[in-house]
This record gives structure tokens, sequence and C-alpha cells, in this order.
């Protein structure tokens, strides 16, 4: 290799490395004016929690923990999480307020959504071996986003394919056969 070539090599790494360093920078201010606009409401509701930020991947994710066995966040949660996909909207809305860019950030309440992601990638790993055993594809409810998506990455770990099929809000996934 040339010293013209390695320059070139180097240069290409470092834009690599300086954009995945742009979108965390990104991604943290986010979650740092999500932190804000949650604390606000928190503060409007008199509820207490505490907030944790985090990037995965190419979204933001924000939490509100409560202490200890503390119910007063279940209001946020709502009923199978209605309240907290609302939220998570207006949380959206007010990221974009602040930076003009679209925002794909992650709320979770109390931890609903990492239970709720749990459940999804066992519905989604059991539906998947249903599948393997039956030949047969498998249709199942009406899901938001966010459980279709995990649900369509647990079949893939099984190494079969998913598909949705449907419109909002009875848009469910469908598991394939090999």
């Amino acid at each position: 290799m040339t010293e013209g070539t390695t320059s070139a090599v180097e240069a290409e790494a470092a834009t690599g490395a300086g954009a995945a360093d742009s979108l965390v920078a990104r991604l943290e201010q986010e979650g740092d004016i999500a932190a804000d606009y949650l604390e606000g409401l928190l503060d409007i509701a008199d509820l207490d929690g505490d907030i944790d930020m985090d990037v995965e991947g190419d979204r933001a994710l924000v939490s509100i923990v409560g202490e200890g066995n503390d119910r007063s966040l279940q209001r946020l949660v709502g009923h199978d999480g209605e309240v907290l996909e609302a939220l998570q909207e207006l949380t959206r809305l007010a990221v974009h307020r602040e930076t003009g860019e679209r925002s794909r950030l992650m709320l979770d309440i109390a931890g609903f959504r990492a239970r709720k992601r749990a459940e999804l990638a066992t519905l989604g790993s059991k539906a998947a071996e249903q599948v393997k055993s039956s030949g047969e594809q498998v249709k199942l409810r009406p899901m938001t986003p966010f459980e279709r998506k995990v649900v369509h990455d647990a079949v893939a770990a099984a190494g079969l394919r998913s598909e949705s099929e449907g419109e909002e809000p009875q848009r469910c996934v469908v598991v394939l056969p090999g």
C-alpha cells in the first residue's frame, strides 16, 4: 500500500468514527431534552421518579424509574401502556420542537417496556417453534409497532421469517414457515 492510500483509508475510517460520534452526540442531546421535558411533567403531576438515559443502536432510551415498590408511576403507564405511548409521542414532539429533527426516542416507565419486551420475545420464540413443528404459518394478535418489532426480531433470531399484515390498529405479525 502506498503512503497516499494509507492516508485515504485512515481519513475514511476517521470520517466513519466521526459520524458515529456525531450520532451518539445527537442522541444524547435528544435524551437531555427529553429528560428536561419529563422532569417538568413529573413536577406538574407531583410524582417522584429518577430519569435514566442511554443510547442503544440508533435510538435514545429514556427511562423513568421509581423507588422500590412505588406504584405511583403506574398512572403514567396506563392500561396496557396506552398512557406511556402517548407520553412517548409528546416527548418526541418536545425533542422535535427543540432540534427540528424527527426523534425515534424510546420511553420506558417503571420498567413496563422492559417487561413487555421480554414477554413479546418469548411470544415470538414460541410462535416460531410452533411454525417449525407444524409447517403452518401462525398469525398473532394485533400489536403496536414496538410490539411487532420485538416479535419480528425474536422470530428472526429463531431462524424464520415474519411479516406484518393488516392496517393499524389491527396490524399483526404473521410467522412464516422456513
